[in-house]
């Protein structure tokens, strides 16, 4: 049985487990929220530690916390909370946090886990004890200190959204970005048939086929690099409403700078903290950039699960790597797997978007959002999924592929619409009327242009090279 300390809050006692570093206001809501047993992802939990520290380098050194006010801090107490901060910044205590999802809409709940976690162990850190009453570092008055859960919460999800895109995310589309092109190289001298509305179209090059994924790619980089981007001017400092009520002027300034510093990554602070704290658009806006991420994956996990389609009653243009059995009744079958888990996190990803849109746009009233838990715990999601997904696709499926030449080209001299590049020279009327006998009779259109004598030889060869097809012609 677990045993219980007692705790007091503005609202009476409450029973904590005995060992817990939380306090009472994190039980009441473990009570009173018990609903999906979904907490804040990691990410998001290491991402508040960062902007607690963030906050308490930036009253240290304003002199907040160790000036006249209730209560002031020696300076060995300061540097304890400094540390516990720095703890779960570096992601320990994560079991400390078990509020679910779907809270208070302001992350109330979960802002005061964590100023309870930080006041709790900064003390033990400092040689006192946790377990008395009284907190000598508290947890409202010195590690909230100039700090609302309206500000600082917000500060969170975009601290935790743009460290997850530019450390996981980016990563992988880069990797992935370089396979591609990589294999667009390689492969440039096979010529394949092309395909538009699936069926049969004019010969391109494989390499040509994977430049253009490549590029898709390449794209996909410079959106998740905006994604990122529109979550770099931060709330803290506008604390309850916008105004700023209880914090130096120069607070969010100083936190963005500490963060920025913490991460690489250039936050600054609000330029109007009431749009800062009443909207969450610019979230809304970062995961309609994964979205798009999303939707290209999609496209070309898609496209490459059709390639490797087969292995004989399929094109097989691509060989895929075989990664396990594809049937329980079908002895020998493999599946594309990696295709379809990746298609997969697409499909989640693109659901995730309407979650922000909702609760970005219809999430709250005049000051304030009231749906941010969920938002903070959906865009990590999506992006986790994204990271996850693209680095196993890489490793499992992308790197280990390899062309099937044989097939790229057998199809080649069957497609009728080998025909297309006759049209300068014949017409576009006759050059269909020969794809229609053509394929009535079984013949190649090289075949029955020989019979017809439609053209001199050496004109035919020149005007049916497959090769000179995949390119613009003067």
């Amino acid at each position: 049985m677990t045993d219980f300390r007692t705790e007091r809050d503005s609202m009476g006692e409450v029973r904590v487990p005995q060992n817990a570093y939380y306090g009472a206001q994190t039980q009441r809501a473990v009570e009173n929220f018990p609903v999906s047993g979904w907490q804040l992802p990691p990410s998001m939990i290491a991402a508040m530690g960062r902007v607690k520290l963030a906050c308490g380098i930036a009253n240290r050194d304003l002199g907040k916390l160790t000036g006249s006010g209730k209560n002031p801090l020696s300076d060995g107490q300061v540097e304890s909370m400094l540390s516990a901060a720095k703890e779960v910044a570096d992601g320990q205590l994560v079991d400390q946090f078990p509020v679910d999802v779907f809270q208070t809409g302001s992350g109330t709940s979960s802002n005061m886990n964590i100023n309870e976690v930080l006041s709790n162990r900064a003390i033990e850190i400092d040689g006192g004890d946790r377990m008395a009453e009284a907190k000598s570092i508290h947890p409202n008055d010195h590690i909230n200190m100039g700090q609302s859960t309206n500000d600082t919460f917000p500060t969170a999800i975009h601290v935790a959204a743009a460290y997850e895109i530019e450390n996981r995310l980016l990563p992988a589309l880069r990797r992935m970005h370089e396979s591609l092109t990589e294999k667009a190289q390689a492969w440039d001298k096979i010529i394949k048939i092309g395909r538009t509305h699936l069926m049969d179209a004019t010969p391109l090059r494989l390499g040509q086929e994977f430049g253009g994924f490549a590029r898709q790619i390449e794209l996909s980089i410079a959106r998740a690099e905006a994604a990122r981007d529109a979550v770099l001017e931060l709330p803290v400092g506008g604390t309850a409403v916008g105004s700023g009520i209880n914090t130096h002027p120069e607070f969010g300034a100083r936190v963005a700078a500490s963060l920025s510093e913490q991460t690489g990554i250039a936050f600054i602070e609000a330029v109007n903290h009431f749009e800062g704290n009443a909207n969450r658009d610019g979230l809304v806006d970062s995961h309609g950039g994964l979205k798009c991420v999303a939707q290209t994956l999609l496209g070309l996990a898609n496209n490459i699960r059709w390639l490797g389609s087969g292995p004989r009653c399929g094109f097989y243009e691509v060989k895929l790597p075989t990664r396990q059995p594809g049937s329980s009744i079908m002895p020998g079958k493999v599946n594309p797997v990696m295709c379809e888990s990746l298609m997969q996190v697409a499909a989640r990803v693109i659901g995730n978007d309407t979650c922000m849109t909702v609760s970005g746009g219809c999430g709250g009233n005049f000051q304030l959002n009231i749906m941010m838990p969920v938002m903070a715990h959906t865009v990590l999601e999506s992006i986790e999924l994204l990271a996850g997904g693209v680095t196993a696709f890489i490793d499992f499926c992308l790197d280990g592929m390899e062309p099937n030449e044989e097939a790229c080209e057998a199809a080649v001299e069957q497609s009728l619409s080998m025909c297309t590049s006759l049209n300068p020279l014949i017409g576009y009327e006759q050059a269909a009327a020969l794809a229609k006998e053509a394929f009535k009779s079984g013949q190649t259109i090289r075949e029955l242009c020989k019979e017809k004598g439609i053209l001199e030889d050496d004109v035919l060869t020149e005007a049916l090279d497959p090769w000179k097809m995949t390119e613009p012609q003067a």
